[in-house]
């Protein structure tokens, strides 16, 4: 029994990696989060980099600089970094929510558009490499080669 449910948490696992509409959980499945995914996927976003960049910023301020350089570093990161970060990633959230729901309206209009702009938000700000499900559509739209 213990075999049985261990071979299919695998298949179910590889089913997921893969992309298998079957084995998704239900946050994304449908034709309308397919199309959010793979609209987001063929995209660089300024968005994706925010997780790196708040990285590159706690780091700066962590270096042990001399007081002079560390008032000014601080105060650039403080200052100028950590706004233009968040209001870029405001609009890049709201631009992507606005236009995949405007694409999945003209694209399928049967498909409800309910949730579907905050799911390509919240995936847009994800890096690329961990994401899920896995990307199928490299940047500029061209189908991903399988992961192995």
């Amino acid at each position: 029994m213990r075999a049985k449910q261990a071979s299919e948490r695998d298949r179910a696992r590889k089913g997921m990696l893969a992309g298998d509409e079957r084995y998704l959980p239900v946050r994304d499945k449908g034709p309308a989060r397919k199309f959010a995914r793979d609209w987001v996927d063929s995209r660089r976003l300024p968005s994706q980099y925010f997780l790196p960049f708040s990285l590159l910023i706690l780091l700066a301020t962590w270096v042990p600089w001399p007081i002079e350089i560390r008032a000014k570093v601080l105060n650039i990161v403080i200052a100028v970094g950590w706004p233009i970060m968040m209001v870029g990633v405001l609009f890049t959230s709201v631009y992507v929510a606005w236009k995949v729901k405007k694409e999945v309206a003209a694209k399928l209009p049967n498909e409800s558009v309910k949730g579907v702009g905050f799911y390509a938000a919240m995936r847009a700000l994800q890096i690329r490499k961990l994401r899920f499900p896995p990307p199928t559509v490299l940047p500029g739209g061209r189908p991903a080669p399988p992961k192995k």
